[in-house]
């Protein structure tokens, strides 16, 4: 089966989805992003019990995400998906979130890059399946670079704080979910800019229930905001840099 090149569907935003001041968070755009994914790759042949009798999974290894406009309660987002590059396990997809009213004018609306790394049964990346390729004929093969993370030298004027992991912070795949992890470091930063904002962020390792977690925070000379949460074995499950380029 030949996959739609690119898939666009509306969303309303819920009340939940917002915060105090009634707009989207950040971490509503990943969510609506991953969402369209799995909607894609259903559209294709490849649902959850596909994957799942092959023992395969796709993990979101990074992801760059544009806020150039917000939304707020009540809208409603229309939000496309397209895959725009392979490379041997991973594959790169890209979103756009506009409001439905103004059509896909790209000018006045939010972007996603998302990488998505394919795993076996035992964790560890393996090469995507020739049909998944076959069913997106159209996506070009490239040596693209995975987003990284790549964070300096904590400085002694870092904030840290103590997170344990909740089952609420948990998503089918009983580890937390991507964009928790992008709320949790929203949740770090005394304000958060108003858009445009761009988020820089990599998911390093999973965490699990009952989980105790160390989140650091801190802003580098250039303007740019640093975020790591790392386990108790000190190793980073997440990692996020915030720049304003107004």
């Amino acid at each position: 089966m030949v996959a739609p090149p690119r898939l666009e569907l509306p969303f309303r935003i819920r009340f939940d989805e917002c915060g105090a001041d009634g707009m989207l968070r950040d971490s509503g755009l990943l969510r609506y992003a991953q969402e369209m994914a799995w909607i894609h790759s259903e559209a294709a042949g490849f649902d959850r019990h596909w994957y799942a009798t092959r023992g395969l999974i796709w993990l979101v290894s990074g992801a760059a995400i544009e806020v150039d406009r917000t939304f707020q309660h009540g809208e409603t987002v229309t939000v496309s998906t397209e895959v725009v590059e392979w490379r041997r396990v991973w594959a790169r997809r890209r979103s756009v979130f506009a409001r439905q009213s103004e059509g896909r004018s790209e000018g006045s609306a939010s972007r996603a890059h998302i990488d998505w790394v394919l795993l076996g049964r035992d964790g560890k990346p393996v090469r995507i399946p020739d049909e998944i390729m076959a069913a997106f004929p159209d996506v070009p093969v490239a040596p693209f670079r995975p987003v990284r993370v790549v964070l300096g030298d904590v400085p002694s004027a870092a904030e840290h704080r103590q997170l344990v992991v909740q089952g609420r912070d948990l998503d089918p795949m009983a580890h937390v979910n991507n964009a928790t992890y992008l709320d949790l470091a929203v949740e770090s930063l005394a304000i958060l800019p108003g858009p445009p904002r761009h988020w820089t962020i990599e998911f390093a390792r999973p965490s699990g229930p009952g989980e105790a977690l160390t989140a650091t925070a801190w802003y580098e000379a250039d303007g740019s905001w640093c975020y790591r949460l790392a386990g108790s074995d000190g190793r980073d499950r997440f990692r996020a840099a915030l720049k304003s380029p107004s």
